[in-house]
């Protein structure tokens, strides 16, 4: 998963270093990754030092870490969950983004099935592609649009996730920063083509995994394995 989005990445031209931060259990493994991958953009892993769920930063939380470790403060910034499977260009969502004066950007995933759709953040955007409501996992959704963890946050708007938490608000689930963000800038939904996986569990996994077995014409199996 993670050398997939780092290929993605790679190919944004404006992206000049990739920042991977996880907790102290992983950091060596991703360390000694890092190490090993040859590409067009420095890879930096930042070991936020946590080893529980009752000490971890949380997602929001890692995020300002980051750039406090890696000196981010005043850069625009693409931020994409490691969970996520998807298909469409960074590039493209990069140019289509430039067009959006202003504005930070979500995402959005047009999810055919009704029911599963409230299982997720569900978007609403203008004629102008601009969010208008955010609303996490709703009984009765106003739209099919699912927001998926991949961001692109002006350095100004970056700057806000200070005052986001330091209003006490939640440091994990990342989609929160957007829900509250939007009611004060700018933030665009990006529709992008092609499909979405969300990888958060074993069977989610395995689901994925099998999809492209079947697209690479190969067997599928009732168990995920690396081999």
């Amino acid at each position: 998963m993670i050398e997939r989005l780092y290929e993605k990445l790679a190919e944004v031209p404006e992206i000049d270093a990739v920042h991977v931060v996880t907790n102290h259990k992983f950091a060596d493994g991703f360390a000694a990754w890092a190490r090993e991958t040859r590409g067009r953009v420095p890879i930096h892993v930042h070991d936020d030092g946590t080893t529980t769920n009752e000490d971890r930063l949380g997602a929001i939380g890692d995020v300002r870490y980051t750039i406090q470790q890696a000196n981010l403060a005043g850069q625009d910034l693409m931020i994409v969950a490691g969970d996520n499977l998807f298909e469409f260009s960074l590039a493209d969502y990069v140019t289509w983004w430039r067009g959006k004066p202003g504005g930070s950007a979500i995402a959005v995933y047009n999810c055919p099935d009704k029911e599963l759709v409230k299982e997720y953040a569900v978007v609403e955007l203008a004629d102008d592609d601009r969010v208008i409501s955010f609303e996490e996992k709703p009984r009765e959704p106003k739209s099919t649009l699912a927001a998926i963890a991949t961001y692109i946050y002006r350095a100004e708007h970056a700057a806000l996730i200070q005052t986001y938490l330091g209003e006490g608000n939640s440091a994990d689930q990342p989609g929160k920063l957007v829900a509250w963000l939007h009611t004060r800038q700018p933030v665009y939904g990006y529709r992008f083509p092609g499909e979405w996986l969300d990888i958060g569990n074993h069977e989610q996994l395995l689901d994925a995994d099998n999809r492209w077995r079947k697209r690479e014409g190969m067997p599928t199996r009732a168990t995920y394995s690396l081999d």
